[in-house]
């Protein structure tokens, strides 16, 4: 019997185009705005498709998991960065949403691997209300990061309209709220990850003790 190779898995392989995706649309969005935020667009829902491939196919891997989160997290970093160009103003709270967004997956993925998980939306359900409601609801999953995204994309091709129409700002207000409420959260995910890695490093030195 051949060895597979997880680098050719269906999945993957989606998420290979997801981050040519996202380096065309980064390449874009200084001189265009429409092609970019179609290539981002895209890009992030692909997300949904390699998922979907991975649970039909039976190809899900830890690989496959990380390169996910990692392109999601990146993608939505460099659309920050060229935010923060924009509105200088700004450009702290860019900064601590990079911080936040990056730090409470990065921590909640880690912990959920340490403690067996193959990725970081397979959760203990008797864990954290809130995170079990986010990942185990995917109309909630997909209003939530679909919402968070879209509100960045506004703010950006925005600024590149002479006269938005006014549908324009209640869509923004609209997903400003949902991004807000994703924001708290990774706050909930950075809390919640810390005191499960807490708990796992009491339980190992325990064990030592014993």
């Amino acid at each position: 019997m051949s060895e597979e190779n997880v680098f050719l898995f269906v999945p993957n392989l989606i998420g290979y185009a997801r981050i040519a995706l996202a380096f065309l649309s980064f390449l874009l969005m200084p001189c265009c705005p429409w092609p970019a935020v179609f290539c981002y667009l895209l890009s992030a829902l692909l997300d949904a498709f390699d998922g979907h491939a991975a649970r039909a196919l039976n190809q899900s891997t830890k690989f496959g998991a990380m390169m996910d989160m990692l392109t999601d997290r990146c993608a939505t970093m460099c659309l920050l960065v060229n935010l923060s160009l924009l509105y200088p103003r700004y450009t702290f709270l860019f900064q601590v949403s990079m911080c936040l967004d990056i730090s409470s997956h990065w921590l909640h993925l880690h912990s959920s691997t340490v403690k067996g998980s193959s990725s970081h939306k397979t959760i203990d359900l008797s864990g954290n209300a809130i995170l079990r409601v986010y990942y185990t609801s995917k109309p909630v999953l997909f209003v939530m990061c679909a919402g968070n995204e879209l509100f960045f994309c506004l703010l950006y091709v925005i600024q590149h309209i002479e006269e938005p129409a006014g549908w324009l700002y209640s869509l923004l207000f609209v997903c400003a709220l949902v991004s807000l409420a994703k924001s708290a959260i990774s706050v909930v995910h950075l809390v919640t990850a810390s005191q499960n890695m807490a708990a796992m490093d009491t339980a190992e030195r325990q064990g030592k003790k014993e």
